[in-house]
């Protein structure tokens, strides 16, 4: 039995996430379904994580077992002719039977886009956080530092999480615009349930200037309460899994 390792990259707006659901409006399912048609075999697919409704992905990984002899070089072709447009596998390659793609993986990259013009745009408007007022770029690059490293992020998760543990190790965190586009990246060990999407919020809140407090003191805290909102899903794509 092969172990396949697919990388992928879709457009999340019109799916309820990730997981498999029985009308197929997970996108784990609608792939599982072109895996069937081009090998006959029922399978599950491993991904690195699931993502929220809305959210996209530039670099999803995700694995699964096969007997099918069809090269892992003609499987995105494959996959591709069976997937709906929003959906494509723009990577295969065969890999050792114990890689698994979320307990194999040592970090994950996250894109979150916001489009910080007064007027909305259409193009954007699937992809991106539209933030209407005006920011103070220079104070959320210098704020998004004391995220480095390794601190407790039980502030910067959805209430009624159930992950035990809630200590992470931010690499790296990014901040950039280019005529009123907004991009922020964030690379880390690994990210509590809405971590990026409750880091973009405060960021946001701080440029706007309602929060006074640093996010040293908010890191700190602990407190939910303490962070900003939690920025909208449809703004963050999952850019790269590290193995």
């Amino acid at each position: 039995m092969r172990n396949l390792k697919l990388t992928i990259q879709y457009d999340g707006s019109r799916y309820c996430g990730w997981q498999k659901q029985p009308d197929f409006s997970g996108i784990q399912g609608t792939i599982e379904y072109a895996i069937y048609e081009i090998t006959r075999e029922k399978i599950k697919i491993e991904a690195s994580g699931r993502t929220d409704a809305g959210v996209h992905a530039l670099g999803q990984v995700a694995n699964f077992k096969t007997n099918s002899t069809i090269p892992a070089s003609r499987i995105p072709d494959a996959l591709n002719a069976k997937l709906p447009k929003d959906i494509s596998i723009i990577d295969c390659q065969e890999v050792s039977e114990d890689f698994h793609s979320r307990y194999s993986a040592k970090g994950k990259v996250y894109r979150y886009l916001i489009y910080n013009r007064p007027y909305r745009s259409p193009l954007y408007k699937n992809i991106s956080y539209h933030v209407k007022y005006e920011l103070d770029l220079e104070r959320m690059k210098r704020e998004s530092k004391s995220l480095l490293g390794t601190h407790d992020f039980k502030g910067f998760r959805k209430d009624g999480s159930s992950v035990r543990g809630t200590m992470r190790t931010i690499h790296d965190i990014t901040i950039e615009e280019n005529d009123g586009l907004i991009v922020l990246e964030v690379y880390g060990n690994g990210f509590l349930y809405n971590m990026v999407r409750i880091i973009v919020g405060t960021l946001v809140d701080m440029g706007r200037g309602k929060i006074d407090k640093s996010m040293e003191e908010i890191i700190a805290s602990k407190d939910k309460y303490e962070a900003g909102h939690t920025a909208p899903a449809h703004g963050l794509f999952l850019k790269k899994v590290h193995y």
